[in-house]
């Protein structure tokens, strides 16, 4: 094994990065008892403007304002944050994208109401490795329905190509449901071809961005998105939790039909009125009493997305992950690791995935030495590489023990 290559590499490439320094507004950053912290698309390290941010509020905002906060601004921040999301990393004009609910939940409504849209269409499109959320929800809402689910193949190291959905969509369908970034391969779909092939047979689409929003740059606007949801506590370091966000292109709201009626989703909640009246705009996805405390620390790493640009986040991704690929391919290939990812960095997220019948014991005692990646079925370590978090030694730190545990176990 040629670490110190690897090592002087690293340093080499931590030097040169013009992103370095931001790693210094990250907690934890140079915790002694975490060398490596590679599971950054899982949960991303706070920020510590995070920190005053919340205090602050808890102090004087809902301490202080109490009740009244919620007229002075509260109900007015998960559009105002979703309009600053959308803007920065999304591409989409404002308007279009707001806080609320879970991942989970938001699938459920927005597909719910593509499928409502579609008329007397019977299918909905999705690939069978797409997140299990995806695909249970869609399972759910073709038997509340009496829809069919249509599968999609798709390649262990990759991802849906624009041949493989041109072949399964058709007159039928309503909804094609897939991830921009599979989570499982870091695969990047070609959103753009895959929408315009799923226009042309008069369906919708609905992207899942939770594996790539603040990492792998967006267009969704240009991209022609009909629908798009994601999570907010991966590389948008909301924290544990923390509520997702939805995109509705503006020319589907007016058509968006709310499975979950609730009362912030009315156009005038305190009329308090006898029938729900749907709100104007994207106000009508909303259903319940927004989760602020949720919501307040995706403020910060939109501020520091927006201050560094999504390119110079992107170049830096592209960079760790190569790295990665190369180290792997050297110290890890002689004990049978195999990478289980797009080698054309194009094609590939900020994550990466290695497979070895070990792995899930090694996972553990990884762990233990503060070596932190996650671990996904099959035999899969996923190192995630997080761009203004994660430097090049702590990516080649979590390499090399992956190595020596591997040599412990043969």
């Amino acid at each position: 094994m040629n670490a110190s290559r690897f090592h002087d590499r690293a340093k080499e490439l931590d030097a040169a990065d013009p992103l370095a320094d931001l790693r210094e507004r990250f907690i934890g950053h140079n915790d002694p008892g975490v060398p490596a912290y590679l599971d950054g698309n899982s949960l991303g390290r706070p920020l510590a403007a995070t920190l005053g941010r919340l205090g602050d509020f808890v102090a004087n905002a809902w301490g202080g304002r109490l009740i009244r906060g919620w007229d002075e601004g509260w109900l007015a921040l998960p559009a105002a944050i979703g309009d600053q999301l959308g803007t920065t990393v999304l591409g989409a004009a404002p308007g279009q994208c707001i806080v609320a609910d879970s991942t989970t939940v938001l699938l459920y409504k927005l597909a719910r109401a593509a499928v409502a849209a579609g008329g007397d269409r019977t299918e909905i499109v999705l690939d069978r490795d797409n997140f299990p959320t995806d695909r249970y929800v869609m399972a759910g809402i073709a038997r509340e329905c009496g829809l069919t689910l249509r599968w999609v193949e798709a390649d262990y190291d990759g991802g849906v190509s624009p041949a493989a959905v041109a072949a399964a969509v058709g007159p039928q369908t309503a909804l094609v449901v897939l991830s921009h970034v599979a989570y499982r391969s870091g695969f990047i779909a070609d959103v753009p071809a895959i929408t315009a092939l799923v226009h042309q047979a008069g369906g919708r689409v609905l992207w899942d961005l939770c594996h790539s929003a603040g990492a792998v740059p967006a267009e969704l606007d240009a991209w022609n998105v009909d629908y798009a949801a994601g999570c907010s506590y991966k590389y948008l370091n909301g924290g544990p939790g923390a509520p997702a966000w939805a995109y509705v292109a503006q020319r589907h709201q007016p058509d968006f039909a709310q499975p979950i009626q609730g009362w912030l989703g009315a156009g005038d909640p305190f009329e308090m009125g006898a029938e729900y009246v749907p709100a104007a705009g994207i106000q009508r996805v909303v259903s319940g009493t927004p989760p602020i405390l949720g919501m307040l620390a995706m403020q910060d790493m939109i501020s520091l997305l927006a201050e560094t640009g999504m390119d110079a986040v992107r170049t830096k991704s592209v960079q760790l992950t190569s790295f990665a690929i190369e180290a792997v391919d050297e110290v890890l290939a002689p004990w049978n690791v195999v990478l289980a990812s797009p080698r054309d960095a194009d094609s590939r997220g900020s994550h990466i995935t290695i497979d070895h019948p070990a792995f899930a014991q090694i996972t553990a005692r990884l762990w233990e030495r503060g070596i932190i990646p996650d671990y996904r079925n099959p035999g899969g370590i996923r190192l995630g590489l997080s761009p203004l978090s994660t430097s090049f030694a702590e990516t080649w730190t979590g390499i090399e023990a992956i190595a020596q545990e591997l040599g412990n176990s043969s």
